[in-house]
């Protein structure tokens, strides 16, 4: 797998800056050679000669020095990098992105490079949230821009939410796991279906059984391995999230309507079951709303088709790599050890749902079982979990 040794820093203007040192300095650790490009709004907040300090190297910052052209020019900047890392990203650096603007030195480098860019976001929750925004930022992942984070927490304005620039080792930890032959995409020659969300089992027209899955974890799944060029399918129970650009999108509400789908996709080389399926369903759903009697109500109760299980246990057809989730509540590896050889499943992707943790947020921790391997997974963004899974899928097929 080919590592990173040179990356490019751009660092844009916001308080956040500040962590764009300790981010030099640990990428430094790692034996990462780091240049560094500070725009004029950054160099508010930090000062070329710390930054220079820090990285050992020149600092870039005017795009009409001609000392800085002659030397290294706008162009090559970019080429000499494996990897462009724009940390922290504003939303005024994303925009110029995400429209082809470049009136400044960062905004050239990035329209000229080649490379893959990485953009870890900081900005107040409700820029984050503004939905200018988030069009720039699909328009990104669609141009194949990689985002980490943000994070969500007490903000330096005095709001919460989400925003927060992403802790360093959380950055450096998804620098280190980027299979840089991901560009080549090693994947492009296989198929995959990754499940997602939970599934909704309707009780009557207002009411149904579901659970709290946001589907973050899925889709960010799917993304990562159709940017490794597999060719993807998502079938999504419902969620409130934008959808992933690129995988085909098959919507579905039910555990039997995610099953009919699943199985009428086979044959697939991977398939990724990270939907939250519900467990049971309503035997008569109600044609008409259930009205309150001050008496209660009593609810007939079926299982559930097992997905996971199904693809698994197949005579013809299999996928060639199953993997599945545990979302646990206790004896998580025991759990999901014994989940493991229930199921026939190759991996399982386990974690600790507990006390309302995961669902919903953008960090995850999991444990990784094999049947030969056990890994405890530093606590990382979903996108990380992403990443580091096509990883280990495309170092599967390689071997």
């Amino acid at each position: 797998m080919k590592k990173i040794k040179n990356i490019l820093l751009i660092i844009t203007g916001g308080i956040a800056a500040y962590k764009s040192l300790e981010l030099i300095r640990r990428l430094k650790d790692q034996n990462i050679n780091v240049t560094c490009i500070l725009t004029k709004s950054g160099s508010e907040f930090v000062t070329p000669l710390s930054v220079a300090s820090l990285s050992g190297n020149h600092v870039y910052s005017d795009l009409f020095n001609l000392t800085d052209e002659s030397k290294m020019g706008h162009i090559q900047l970019s080429r000499e990098a494996d990897l462009i890392l724009v940390a922290p990203a504003t939303t005024n650096i994303i925009s110029k992105m995400a429209y082809g603007s470049c009136d400044d030195l960062a905004s050239t480098v990035l329209m000229a490079t080649d490379k893959q860019v990485i953009v870890v976001p900081a900005m107040n929750v409700r820029m984050w949230h503004n939905p200018a925004t988030q069009r720039n930022i699909q328009m990104l992942i669609k141009d194949g821009v990689s985002f980490i984070g943000p994070d969500k927490g007490d903000m330096a304005c005095g709001e919460y939410g989400l925003g927060r620039m992403s802790e360093t080792q959380e950055i450096v930890d998804s620098i280190l796991e980027l299979n840089l032959s991901s560009l080549d995409q090693p994947l492009k020659n296989l198929s995959a279906l990754v499940t997602a969300g939970p599934t909704k089992e309707q009780i009557d027209p207002v009411r149904f059984i579901s659970n709290e899955s946001s589907g973050k974890q899925g889709y960010a799944i799917a993304q990562s391995l159709f940017n490794m060029g597999a060719q993807t399918t998502l079938i999504t129970g419902p969620t409130n999230i934008p959808l992933p650009d690129g995988p085909t999108i098959v919507k579905v509400n039910t555990a039997e309507e995610m099953l009919i789908i699943t199985e009428k996709l086979l044959p697939v080389d991977i398939a990724v079951c990270a939907a939250a399926v519900s467990d049971y369903k309503v035997n008569k759903t109600k044609i008409t709303k259930i009205k309150k009697t001050g008496e209660g109500i009593s609810l007939d109760l079926s299982e559930n088709p097992d997905i996971l299980k199904r693809i698994s246990k197949r005579n013809s057809n299999r996928p060639s790599l199953v993997v599945g989730f545990a979302a646990e509540t206790e004896n998580l590896k025991k759990n999901a050890e014994t989940k493991l050889l229930a199921k026939g499943c190759d991996w399982i992707l386990a974690n600790d749902v507990s006390n309302g943790k995961i669902f919903g947020e953008n960090n995850n921790e999991i444990t990784f079982i094999s049947k030969d391997k056990l890994e405890t997974w530093d606590k990382m963004s979903k996108d990380s979990v992403a990443m580091k899974l096509s990883n280990n899928i495309s170092d599967y097929f390689s071997a």
